[in-house]
């Protein structure tokens, strides 16, 4: 898929790219993601590949096309992933149609950059009832992407249909973003598709069923400390990367050995 030689790969999006769950406090932002562990296997691979990270937590499509678009456009990028989406998903009032003419304006324009570019549908994450009326939006959504990625001839890394994800230990504690486990398998799974060697565990994590979460004190401490504050939060209209700045704002050369680690010492 992807030439054995060096290039730039510049990562956009929400948290989802950013790497939110996947805890490293020495990192920008106190976290890593499978992003970073995709630019660390490229250099590994092909010494002299660039990386930036412009992705923010609670981002939306209007945000990123604003924020992160030109300058990505701007650092000639060879290599584009783009998550972009969920937060609009879960936005109370957003309709589909909007969502998605948004996110082919900025897929049409990443497009255009000549990079290979790589899209993501969202996964259904089946936590609570509460959430449930969502879970239609999502499928719509992801039906969109698939189509959007078809459209403008990007590798599409169909996130929704990854069955490992059914195991509650590939999720955090607030159970919408992936743990370290999980990033450590999304990393596999799109180096998988880039067609990219690396040595990242590709095991699915268990056979625990999908959504099963204990109906005990734990959901009940769900609710209180992660589902209320975050509609409070949309309510506000404030968000939890009010206050942040891209991990990698701008192109830096991944070190072949020891990865970003090194340039964070």
């Amino acid at each position: 898929m992807l030439d054995h030689v060096p290039g730039r790969y510049v990562a956009l999006g929400d948290s989802f790219s950013e790497g939110v769950g996947d805890i490293s406090k020495a990192r920008p932002n106190g976290v890593r993601g499978w992003a970073d562990r995709v630019a660390e296997a490229l250099a590994s691979d092909s010494p002299g590949w660039e990386y930036a990270n412009l992705a923010i937590r609670s981002k939306r499509i209007r945000h990123i096309i604003a924020e992160q678009l030109e300058p990505a456009i701007a650092m000639e990028p060879t290599l584009i992933t783009l998550y972009a989406g969920g937060n609009d998903v879960m936005d109370l009032g957003t309709k589909i149609a909007d969502i998605l003419a948004e996110y082919e304006f900025l897929v049409r324009r990443l497009a255009q950059t000549g990079a290979t570019l790589v899209l993501f549908t969202g996964y259904d994450v089946e936590v609570s009832p509460i959430l449930g009326p969502l879970r239609r939006k999502n499928h719509a959504y992801n039906d969109g992407v698939r189509l959007v990625a078809a459209t403008y001839g990007a590798v599409l890394v169909d996130y929704a249909d990854f069955a490992a994800y059914a195991d509650t230990r590939m999720w955090g504690p607030d159970r919408l973003h992936m743990s370290k486990a999980g990033h450590k398998y999304m990393a596999a799974r799109v180096l998988d598709v880039l067609e990219v060697p690396h040595g990242i565990t590709h095991r699915d994590k268990g056979t625990a069923p999908r959504g099963v979460w204990r109906r005990t004190r734990e959901h009940q401490t769900w609710v209180t400390e992660w589902v209320l504050p975050m509609f409070g939060r949309k309510l506000r209209g404030t968000t939890l990367g009010d206050a942040l700045s891209p991990r990698w704002p701008e192109p830096v050369r991944v070190p072949a050995k020891k990865g970003l680690k090194k340039l964070t010492r």
